[in-house]
């Protein structure tokens, strides 16, 4: 896309199905490099990634000519698959339906990449609905709680 110029962080949110707690510790590095790949693979670029036991944060850079419902869609498709194929998680790994997109501007990005590689630290006093939900309010996004993910706290 000739004279096309774009500055798009949008940092995605996904659960893993059921809010089963899949991602283990010892494959958390392996499955974020995965998915890396996955997004590199199809020209964007990752700015940061956490991968939680039951739900990821992916912060990236995207292209103005790539729609985000395909990326996400490869990712999760993707990384099913290579789960479940290289037994990562001792049984049937998927990803919950849907997502959250929240859109940045270029003078937020290093506070974003620092919030998402603090999670383990903001989840011991946060649970993921709780954090979930605040950024849909944060973002004023009008949401019906009967399509939001499987909630199940501990």
């Amino acid at each position: 896309m000739a004279n096309t110029y774009s500055q798009l962080y949008i940092q995605i949110v996904f659960a893993v199905k059921g809010r089963v707690s899949l991602v283990r510790a010892t494959e958390r590095e392996a499955l974020e490099k995965y998915i890396c790949g996955i997004v590199e693979g199809v020209g964007q670029k990752v700015m940061v990634i956490y991968c939680m036991p039951d739900h990821t944060h992916l912060f990236l850079s995207l292209k103005p000519d790539a729609r985000l419902s395909d990326v996400i869609r490869d990712v999760k498709a993707g990384s099913s698959k290579w789960m479940n194929e290289n037994n990562k998680t001792g049984g049937r790994f998927a990803w919950q339906e849907g997502y959250g997109a929240f859109s940045y501007a270029k003078s937020q990005k290093e506070a974003v990449i620092h919030y998402i590689l603090k999670q383990p630290e903001h989840h011991r006093i946060k649970t993921f609905r709780e954090e979930y939900l605040d950024f849909l309010n944060k973002f004023e996004i009008e949401y019906n709680e009967k399509f939001l993910f499987e909630w199940v706290e501990a």
